[in-house]
């Protein structure tokens, strides 16, 4: 829980102090924003409703449990380097990450499994035990994926996409690299063997994206795993939220929790602060919104007149799929289950048909699934309690971008009960017998919990003309003084992209030193 501060005390201990901007939303992509800011001078507030900075990187905890509610994968950790170097401190003094080998193991089917490690001849040496003929087309496809790390995330993500010529001057590029393809299409251009095109091409949906779909510069991912690894957090990513709000409050700053913005204050088309639930309002020559880009547009600023993002163009945007997550500890496990490590895919007959039911069926669920399961007790024993094991299985599922979306309420706990199934029967023999500690979030709560329009997991689907520049910018064209970092805006959704959002805005972002205390 954060320290409590007087909200009167602490604007006016702002306002003497110079510029003031407010952040909304201690997601982890506002809680950089916040640090970045800080760095360049300006005294900040955060508010978020929740009681805990986080979003979805925050966790509950229930009988000794340790839910991480989000994120578990911490991939490129120099972005996080970078983001506390910028504020005079050291990451690795903050946060202890540790290596994961293998990365994770994917289940198919008909048993095989597949694990993903960083190691490129023992990648060679799993590629070869499924499909032998398939090494050279493997060899080719991380060539590729290189060259789209360097154009993709190194040379767009880090930098601002607001303005139109900088998608025209890289147009070509696009082109060259073919990425009009999909990351399936792509896949199956480079392997023959299914379960290798599953392996290579599933990535976009950690990040709310149809590989079917999804362009397939998203093939990127499988570069940035083999070039800088993938860690875990000890204490979850919540860890990780808990010392970037740490740093925050180092610098001067304040987090104010369980307060709700209301709405973005605007007065001669730049923003002059916010209001908050209850009639409060807080004074600022900047805001930067971590909210999802459709619920600031349509909700915080419902009483601005808005030209590009309108109510109409967000509801007709192509949302991320929602995402249904069973949170559960089990007792007594921690020698069972000896081939289950801390992350796994389990998948389901299924992949293209799955798939597109979950993209484009809003009304039903399947009667098949595919799983992530997430068991960090393996590794980090203080997210159960001695001998037990604290899990939590993710599944796709459709949003709730419908005239007649799912009724989780009705569907839910026996929804909850075939994932328990699934995983009894592929994975986990006798875990109805082991299972304690229960909960459950839906697309319900994620619109409820996280004010994600529809549902959705991801904010908007990553399809290639709602990425970069046709995403929502990072310098709002509504309203003077108003800035979006997080998922829903320039680069994407994943913890590299939501972290290097809040790089992005640094660099658009005027040093408080050149700015005018309102």
């Amino acid at each position: 829980m954060m320290t409590r501060v007087d909200p009167v005390l602490a604007e006016e201990a702002v306002r003497a102090k110079g510029p003031h901007a407010v952040v909304i939303g201690a997601g982890l992509g506002g809680l950089a924003a916040a640090m970045r800011l800080g760095a360049k001078g300006y005294r900040v507030t955060v508010i978020d409703n929740l009681d805990v900075p986080g979003g979805r990187g925050s966790a509950i905890w229930k009988d000794g449990h340790r839910f991480d509610l989000g994120p578990t994968i911490v991939t490129v950790p120099q972005i996080f380097q970078d983001l506390w170097a910028a504020c005079g401190r050291e990451f690795d003094k903050d946060v202890n990450l540790v290596p994961m080998d293998p990365f994770y193991e994917i289940v198919f089917p008909d048993g095989e499994r597949f694990k993903a490690q960083q190691d490129t001849d023992k990648m060679r040496a799993e590629v070869a035990r499924l499909s032998p003929s398939d090494l050279p087309g493997y060899d080719k496809f991380l060539k590729d994926s290189e060259k789209r790390y360097w154009f993709g995330f190194e040379q767009l993500g880090r930098k601002p996409m607001h303005k139109w010529w900088d998608l025209v001057k890289v147009l070509h590029i696009f082109g060259l690299l073919r990425a009009d393809k999909s990351v399936y299409a792509h896949a199956a251009s480079r392997v023959k063997d299914e379960r290798l095109r599953m392996a290579l091409s599933f990535h976009p949906l950690f990040i709310g994206g149809d590989p079917f779909n999804v362009t397939s510069m998203y093939i990127l991912v499988s570069y940035l795993e083999k070039e800088f690894g993938v860690h875990y957090a000890m204490g979850g990513v919540a860890a990780i939220a808990k010392a970037m709000a740490d740093v925050i409050e180092w610098q001067g700053g304040t987090m104010r929790m369980a307060t709700e913005v209301d709405e973005i204050m605007v007065k001669n088309h730049k923003v002059c602060g916010v209001k908050l639930m209850g009639g409060e309002e807080v004074a600022a020559d900047l805001v930067v919104s971590n909210a999802d880009a459709g619920f600031t547009y349509n909700t915080l600023l419902r009483n601005h007149r808005r030209w590009r993002w309108t109510d109409e163009k967000v509801a007709k945007a192509r949302w991320s799929m929602g995402l249904f997550v069973w949170y559960f500890g089990t007792k007594g496990t921690r020698d069972m289950w000896q081939d289950v490590g801390h992350h796994t895919v389990l998948n389901g007959p299924r992949y293209k048909g799955l798939v597109r039911e979950i993209f484009f069926d809003q009304e039903n669920l399947a009667d098949d699934m595919s799983l992530y399961i997430h068991r960090p007790s393996v590794t980090d024993p203080s997210a159960a309690p001695a001998g037990d094991d604290t899990f939590y299985a993710l599944s796709p599922v459709p949003n709730l971008q419908s005239d007649n979306p799912i009724d989780w309420q009705a569907q839910g706990e026996r929804y909850r009960q075939m994932v328990q199934d699934f995983m009894e029967e592929k994975l986990l023999p006798g875990l109805g017998k082991h299972v304690t500690a229960s909960m459950v979030l839906t697309p319900e709560d994620f619109r409820t919990r996280y004010r994600s329009p529809f549902g959705a997991g991801f904010s908007l689907e990553p399809r290639i003309f709602q990425s970069a520049n046709f995403r929502p910018h990072n310098i709002s064209e509504e309203v003077e003084g108003l800035y979006m970092v997080g998922a829903g805006t320039h680069p994407g959704a994943g913890l590299p992209s939501v972290i290097t959002s809040a790089e992005v805005l640094s660099k658009i972002v005027p040093d408080a030193a050149s700015v005018t205390a309102g």
